[in-house]
């Protein structure tokens, strides 16, 4: 089955109706986990991202708690698993800010995990990328919010 590019999908969609509308994203709702997820987000939570974001952060918090770290073969595993969730968050948003402000708090709670990740290459070369990444994102923002966030990031820095 060849798949329908998102320009042909649109012009189709636009000659359906409400109830057949409602009817496909519903079908579609059923397939995937992540599917649910983003519908979640748009009906409920897009209108209130500060409540997002503050979920998305206890979240992440319960889950460094979780991790083992009895070996940093473990720590590593469930670190990258905590970052793919993150992103994955991140996509449904879209938001720039929100973006910086998930990441910057992914790598503080990474900073401040112990066994220390100073002694990991692995681990310490993640938490540079993310802070690489977040540097370049901070920069396509607005000076107020550039300001906030470059304070932010030096204190993690530190």
């Amino acid at each position: 089955m060849k798949t329908a590019s998102v320009k042909e999908l649109k012009t189709e969609l636009k000659d359906c109706s409400n109830s057949e509308l409602v009817e496909l994203v519903l079908r579609l709702s059923k397939f995937k986990k992540e599917n649910k997820e983003l519908l979640t987000y748009l009906l409920y939570m897009a209108s209130d991202e500060d409540a997002y974001i503050s979920g998305i952060k206890i979240e992440v918090e319960q889950l460094f708690k979780e991790i083992n770290t009895s070996s940093y073969y473990f720590m590593r595993k469930s670190i990258r698993k905590i970052l793919r969730i993150v992103k994955t968050y991140i996509r449904y948003s879209k938001k720039k800010e929100t973006e910086v402000e998930l990441l910057l708090y992914f790598c503080k709670q990474l900073k401040g995990l112990r066994p220390l990740i100073v002694r990991n290459t692995t681990l310490k070369n993640l938490f540079e990328r993310q802070v690489l990444s977040i540097e370049k994102m901070v920069s396509t923002l607005h000076e107020d919010l550039q300001y906030d966030f470059a304070v932010e990031l030096q204190k993690l820095k530190n």
